[in-house]
């Protein structure tokens, strides 16, 4: 049954037509390069474990959010992300915790995204631990190839091709609010 959930839970967050969570991890990581791993790594634990609280707490019923609200907000948190990348500096203490509280928080969103696929896989299972924690670990290992990625990219923009490193995030950033802004508009929620 672990390894059943982890690769959902690995899928889910790789699958192409749920592009909203792969660009909000890309977005999240434009202001990064490959020598900030650690600010990285902690960032993106801190958006799973604010995902993993939230899907937790709606599984088990005790959060219920409907569902054309999180439909709005996801694109939210990536055109607030964009947006905190490009007026922001990330190099002072402060504005680290802020993106790390920031990204805890958009966990909590994201993780009412992902609850209704997890609570349709789920049915009837009282259990939700062992799932829950599976499911969580492959959207973390599918999480960190898509930061991989996106590191590498930036690397081989800035360090090989000669880019500069805020042309880079002006591209991410600015492709990501602009996804995010169609993403917004579309949404039901109106």
């Amino acid at each position: 049954m672990f390894k059943t959930y982890l690769q959902l839970g690995f899928e889910h967050i790789l699958d192409l037509a749920a592009y909203d969570h792969i660009l909000f991890v890309v977005a999240l990581c434009a202001v990064y390069m490959i020598k900030d791993w650690r600010k990285i790594l902690v960032l993106v634990t801190a958006f799973t474990i604010g995902h993993s609280i939230t899907l937790a707490l709606s599984a088990l019923e005790i959060v219920v959010f409907p569902a054309d609200i999180i439909e709005f907000l996801i694109p939210l948190t990536i055109l607030v992300t964009a947006i905190f990348n490009v007026t922001k500096s990330h190099e002072s203490e402060r504005m680290i915790r802020w993106n790390y509280l920031l990204a805890l928080f958009f966990g909590w969103i994201h993780g009412l995204g992902f609850s209704n696929f997890f609570k349709s896989l789920m049915g009837k299972d009282e259990n939700i631990i062992g799932p829950l924690f599976a499911f969580n670990v492959g959207v973390e290992i599918g999480q960190l190839i898509i930061v991989g990625l996106t590191m590498l990219l930036g690397y081989v923009l800035v360090n090989i091709a000669g880019a500069k490193h805020r042309e880079w995030n002006l591209f991410v950033s600015g492709a990501a609010a602009g996804i995010a802004i169609i993403l917004m508009m579309g949404a039901k929620f109106w």
